[in-house]
């Protein structure tokens, strides 16, 4: 049996493994797809009351971006996020697949809480193993010509990282990360919830009901649990001392402080501007790459 006979027999035999190609493969599609609205999206979040040069709205901040920085700018952070897809998809449904047979046994067969906590558990492992890769996309959406940081690669962002910072700076912002996997608990109850609702008394779902469903939990789940994506991104862009936010709690009550309760919501608009696309690309993209690689 030659090499691509064996990925094709592991292929065959493996969901983990399926699961794993198509859900990068579909994430790495939407990311590029939907990279600008991110770019705008995290650079909203970042400003403080006190930053220079503020942007103001998504269509604006584009405009913006593009005289400033051409198509690359709109594409900045772009290559740490492709390289994290894989590593992401592989851990989480291995760990997914695992709980989901392991839970179970004390929580009881077909109850809805298996997946929720098999999700949840998938997320905390993934986003822990992977918080560095999404540290350095952070900082190089945000990078201009006033940042401390100047990063040429991902490679280049790792290496000046570990050096300056030291390993601590791999997993700044990672605390909000997970309580940001609350997200699923909103998320996936709607989903669910919105399936049964859809579905004809006779019949599939068609697609347009699972595309309404997955975008309209996803904009629900997006909007409860936005906070922490503001206080992640102000965590992780952190680079000189003194700090200007000293954990958490601090950075909560020093936004709020200088800024309200409105600048938790910075960016969320381009947010919710980019969650129909990517949650669509995302699922149509899974499943023709899972039927394909099923077909091998």
């Amino acid at each position: 049996m030659g090499p691509f006979e064996n990925v094709r027999d592991k292929l065959r035999r493996s969901d983990n493994l399926r699961n794993s190609l198509a859900g990068a493969g579909a994430g790495c599609v939407a990311s590029i797809v939907t990279c600008p609205l991110d770019v705008v999206k995290t650079k909203l979040q970042n400003q403080g009351r006190y930053d220079k040069g503020h942007y103001r709205g998504t269509f604006s901040t584009l405009s913006r971006i593009w005289k400033e920085n051409g198509v690359r700018g709109w594409y900045r952070g772009l290559g740490p996020t492709i390289y994290g897809y894989l590593p992401t998809w592989a851990i989480y449904f291995t760990v997914y697949d695992y709980l989901k047979h392991e839970l179970p046994g004390s929580i009881g067969n077909n109850n809805p809480l298996v997946f929720m906590l098999s999700a949840m558990g998938a997320g905390a492992v993934s986003s822990t193993a992977t918080n560095p890769l999404w540290v350095i996309k952070t900082r190089f959406m945000t990078q201009s010509s006033t940042t401390s940081y100047h990063y040429k690669n991902t490679f280049h962002a790792f290496k000046t990282i570990w050096l300056e910072e030291g390993i601590h700076g791999f997993y700044k912002g990672l605390v909000p990360s997970l309580f940001g996997l609350l997200h699923v608990a909103v998320q996936f109850p709607l989903y669910e919830y919105l399936k049964v609702s859809l579905k004809p008394e006779d019949g599939d779902l068609p697609t347009s009901s699972i595309l309404f469903a997955s975008s309209t939990s996803k904009m629900a789940a997006s909007i409860a649990t936005y906070p922490h994506e503001v206080i992640r991104t102000r965590l992780q862009n952190q680079t000189t001392r003194p700090f200007r936010y000293g954990g958490i709690r601090h950075t909560i009550s020093t936004i709020y402080r200088e800024e309200g309760w409105v600048a938790f919501y910075k960016g969320m608009p381009t947010n919710l501007l980019r969650t129909v696309p990517a949650s669509a690309l995302t699922i149509l993209t899974y499943e023709v790459i899972a039927n394909s690689l099923g077909k091998i």
